[in-house]
């Protein structure tokens, strides 16, 4: 179908419209849902981490009090000389073991330094004194004492748990060691995901526990140095390049800061996950809404085009049907002109005639020329007259007569009127008459006059040397009887063929014909409620289709 540049310029700004009044709030919808989501995503994250890490801290808070707690209560529900007793500390180790693995040996070392009693796994460290050393001025000092990460005299990572008892005016110490590679299973026991990781350090930024990833136990990290803090906090530290979640909070029996690590990439999968998910399923309504967009816009334009079609073809036809009102006035007036004179010269021609009937006027010698100019006088009125009369019954619009007739025996005899002409011009004059053609309710004698103009038409195209083919057929949606008459002459040219049904508009040469003949056909068809239409290619004959309504 083609269309004008206007209507496709209106596609497009429908289309556009359409798309912009949809696809903006569906973008602006998407990025702001897309926005809230991933905000109320991260902060769930750092919300998540944070109560990881302040139960972590709470939990590791109280497996030391509880330690802490278990050696203050054996120390203080019993003096020193019961510890001294062969056997009893080993005793007492066995039923701490029983409720907790996480001791790895107990000993009770006295006030000058020296270790009086031990029971465990390291027998070296027995008679071992520790007068001097850090601990054990701290735990004679302060009552309680945990220390930091430690090789020792064992060469193996651990830290001790001291409590000092004053009996009288002496004082003793009851000192367990513990196990740091069951402390650092329930320091990583809440890691998250696969890049997830959990540490203690102390002030000095010393690795208390051993971490999943990075540097070894009693190592430094690369995470920075933090003076301590109350609460818990949550910050983005890069840790070799990569930018890291990390939970911080230090514990309040030590001075130990416990650091939780995790991993945002990993945690932000199902936000990218459920973002995919969003803009597909708006790429999706996008297209959705495009294919509908072109659609509907399509529909719109076709209806449109279809309405100004239809107007344009109402408009021609009420173009048509003036000119023929205007024409068929004037034919009306100018009949009535030309009549009145072709009476009186008639009536004259024929008292002439009678004039020469008598015998003094017969002996004259031009009485034959005479005779002749009246007989070319009646001639020519007659044609005339008959030229009036038609345009009389144009201007009139005589309704047709309704009789049952058979088309195909009109074309017949229509072909019989011209048959001899157009032999003689050389002109072969074919047919296909549908055999079974239904009979139509209409004139035929108007049907004859309207194929005797169109072939006649068809044979002065031609001129000499060429073929007419007549066909009919019925066809059943609608109802009609189709009539074509098809030449082979020089067909008609595309700018001439809108008019070539108006009045006066003729294609033969002057003098050749009136320009009324396709004219009145037209007027002919449209009273048997018929239709006529040609079609014609420059150079490639022409035909007329005449659509019949059938004898309902």
């Amino acid at each position: 179908m083609i269309e004008s540049t206007g209507y496709t310029r209106l596609r497009v700004k429908l289309i556009l419209t359409t798309l912009a009044f949809s696809f903006i709030p569906l973008l602006i919808l998407g990025l702001v849902i897309s926005r809230q989501y991933e905000s109320a995503h991260k902060a769930k994250i750092v919300q998540n981490l944070s109560h990881i890490t302040e139960n972590k801290r709470r939990t590791i808070d109280l497996f030391l009090n509880e330690r802490l707690s278990q050696l203050m209560t054996i120390a203080y529900t019993h003096q020193m000389d019961y510890f001294l007793r062969e056997g009893t500390l080993e005793r007492v180790f066995t039923l701490m073991q029983a409720r907790s693995k996480y001791y790895i040996d107990l000993g009770v070392i006295d006030e000058d330094g020296n270790h009086v009693v031990y029971t465990g796994p390291y027998k070296t460290i027995r008679r071992a004194n520790y007068k001097g050393q850090e601990w054990f001025d701290q735990v004679l000092a302060k009552g309680v004492y945990i220390s930091d990460v430690f090789l020792g005299r064992r060469n193996y990572p651990h830290f001790i748990i001291a409590v000092c008892r004053r009996e009288g005016d002496k004082n003793w110490i009851l000192r367990a060691t513990i196990d740091s590679d069951i402390f650092d299973s329930l320091v990583q026991s809440d890691q998250l995901g696969v890049g997830g990781d959990a540490f203690l350090l102390n002030s000095d930024d010393v690795l208390q526990s051993k971490p999943r990833f990075g540097p070894r136990l009693l190592g430094k990290t690369n995470i920075g140095s933090y003076a301590r803090f109350p609460s818990v906090r949550v910050e983005t530290i890069n840790v070799n390049g990569k930018p890291y979640l990390f939970g911080l909070a230090w514990l309040e029996n030590k001075n130990w800061l416990l650091a939780i690590r995790d991993d945002p990439a990993e945690e932000l999968l199902p936000l990218e996950h459920t973002q995919f998910m969003v803009w597909l399923i708006l790429a999706g309504g996008m297209l959705l809404i495009g294919g509908g967009a072109v659609l509907t816009s399509n529909t719109i334009l076709s209806q449109l085009v279809a309405a100004e079609r239809e107007k344009a073809s109402l408009n021609l036809s009420l173009a048509q049907s003036n000119k023929m009102a205007t024409l068929g006035k004037m034919a009306a007036g100018v009949a009535h002109e030309i009549n009145n004179p072709l009476a009186i010269i008639k009536e004259q021609a024929g008292w002439m005639r009678d004039l020469l009937s008598e015998e003094d006027v017969r002996s004259s010698p031009n009485f034959k020329e005479f005779e002749d100019s009246l007989g070319k006088i009646e001639f020519h009125v007659n044609r005339a007259r008959d030229v009036t009369q038609r345009m009389l019954g144009f201007a009139r619009r005589v309704d047709p007569v309704q009789d049952d007739v058979n088309v195909n025996e009109v074309v017949r005899q229509t072909i019989t009127f011209l048959q001899n002409e157009a032999r003689h011009r050389g002109i072969e004059i074919t047919t296909n008459l549908q055999p079974d053609l239904p009979l139509i309710a209409s004139d035929a004698g108007q049907l004859q006059q309207v194929f005797l103009n169109i072939i006649d038409n068809a044979i002065d195209a031609i001129g000499k040397d060429g073929s007419i083919h007549v066909a009919t057929m019925a066809v059943h949606d609608p109802e009609e009887v189709i009539v074509t008459i098809k030449d082979s002459g020089p067909g008609i040219p595309k700018e001439k063929l809108e008019k070539i049904f108006d009045p006066f508009f003729t294609t033969k040469k002057v003098g050749e014909g009136t320009g009324l003949g396709l004219t009145i056909s037209f007027t002919i068809i449209q009273k048997l409620g018929g239709r006529i239409k040609v079609e014609s290619e420059e150079g490639h004959g022409a035909a007329f289709i005449i659509s019949l309504p059938m004898k309902d």
